[in-house]
C-alpha cells in the first residue's frame, strides 16, 4: 500500500503543478470581474460612492434591484424579450438548418448564384432609411416580428452549418433513400439527430442575439409597452439621473439609502445577463460531446 501511494504521488510532476496553477489563476481572473459586478450591484452605497471594492460584502443594499423590478414596464418588457427569444430562435434555426442543408448539396441547381447572393448580404446593405421604409411598408412598425423576421437568418451561422453538413458521410443519406425516405425525412430524422452539438451551439448564438435585441425595439417601437427588456434597461441607464429624482423612484428607494448610479448599472448588467447565462449548463454537454467527436474523427 505504501509503495502504491508513493507511485501515485510521483505522478504529480512539477509541470502539472505549474499548468494547474496557471489555469487556476486564469480562472480567477476570468470569474472575478463577474463577481465584482454582482457584488457592486448590492453593496453598501457608501462603499460604492467611495469606489471601494470588497472581496466579501459587508453590507447589502437592494435598492437598485428594487428600482428595476418596480418599474411598471419591466414585466411587459421581460415577456416581450422572452417571446422574441423563443420564437425568434425557433425561426432562426428553422430557416438556417433547412437552407444550409439544401445549399450543402453540390448538385443543387443555381447553388453558386444563391451562395453569391447570400454572401453579398454580409458586406453590403441598403442603409437605415431604406430598411426602415421597407419595414413600414410591410406593416411591421409596433409589431414584435420586426425583431424576428429581418434577422431570420445569420449568414455567418449558415456558413458554419453548411460546412458541417458537408463533413457528414454521404452513405447516411444514401441508406435513408434506399429505405424510401425523402429529403425532409432525411434532414429531420437522420441528419439533425447526429448534429446536436452543432445545433446546440448555433441555437445558443441565436438565443443570445435575440435576447440582447434592443436596436430594432428602439427603432421600430413607438409603443413603450412593446419595448424589449434590453431597450428598457438602456433607457433606465441613460436617464437614471432624472429618474432618481422623480416621484416614482423616491417611492421605491428610501431617503436613507441613496441609489448610486454604479449600483444601478451593475444591477442592470446582472438582470440582463443572468437568464441567458442559465442556459449554458444545459448546453454544456453538447459542447463537450462535439469536442470529443472531433478528436475521435481527427
Amino acid at each position: 500500500m505504501a509503495a502504491q501511494s508513493v507511485k501515485r504521488r510521483k505522478k504529480i510532476s512539477m509541470p502539472d503543478v505549474i499548468i494547474h496553477t496557471i489555469l487556476i489563476l486564469l480562472t480567477i481572473c476570468t470569474i472575478f470581474p463577474f463577481y465584482n459586478v454582482v457584488l457592486m450591484s448590492f453593496s453598501d452605497s457608501v462603499a460604492i460612492s467611495k469606489q471601494i471594492v470588497y472581496l466579501i460584502p459587508t453590507a447589502f443594499d437592494f435598492s437598485a434591484y428594487s428600482y428595476i423590478f418596480h418599474e411598471p414596464r419591466f414585466l411587459d418588457a421581460f415577456l416581450v424579450t422572452i417571446f422574441v427569444t423563443v420564437v425568434g430562435t425557433f425561426i432562426n434555426m428553422l430557416v438556417t438548418l433547412t437552407g444550409a442543408y439544401v445549399l450543402s448539396k453540390s448538385g443543387f441547381p443555381g447553388r453558386k448564384a444563391v451562395m453569391s447572393a447570400i454572401l453579398f448580404t454580409m458586406f453590403f446593405n441598403g442603409g437605415l432609411i431604406p430598411f426602415y421604409l421597407t419595414m413600414k411598408s410591410y406593416g411591421l412598425i409596433n409589431n414584435l416580428f420586426v425583431m424576428i423576421l429581418p434577422v431570420a437568418v445569420n449568414t455567418f451561422y449558415m456558413m458554419i452549418c453548411i460546412a458541417f453538413f458537408r463533413t457528414l458521410p454521404a452513405a447516411l443519406e444514401e441508406s435513408a433513400k434506399i429505405d424510401g425516405a425523402n429529403e425532409i425525412q432525411i434532414l429531420y430524422k437522420v441528419i439533425l439527430p447526429i448534429s446536436k452539438p452543432m445545433i446546440a451551439t448555433i441555437a445558443l448564438f441565436y438565443a443570445v442575439d435575440r435576447w440582447n435585441e434592443w436596436w430594432f425595439g428602439v427603432l421600430f417601437m413607438t409603443d413603450v409597452n412593446l419595448l424589449p427588456l434590453q431597450a428598457l434597461l438602456r433607457e433606465l441607464l441613460t436617464n437614471y439621473q432624472q429618474l432618481l429624482t422623480s416621484i416614482s423612484v423616491s417611492s421605491v428607494v428610501s431617503s436613507s439609502s441613496a441609489l448610486q448610479p454604479e449600483m444601478l448599472k451593475m444591477a442592470v448588467l446582472v438582470v440582463s445577463a443572468l437568464p441567458i447565462v442559465c442556459l449554458y449548463p444545459f448546453l454544456q454537454k453538447y459542447f463537450t460531446k462535439g469536442v470529443m467527436i472531433g478528436s475521435i474523427k481527427g
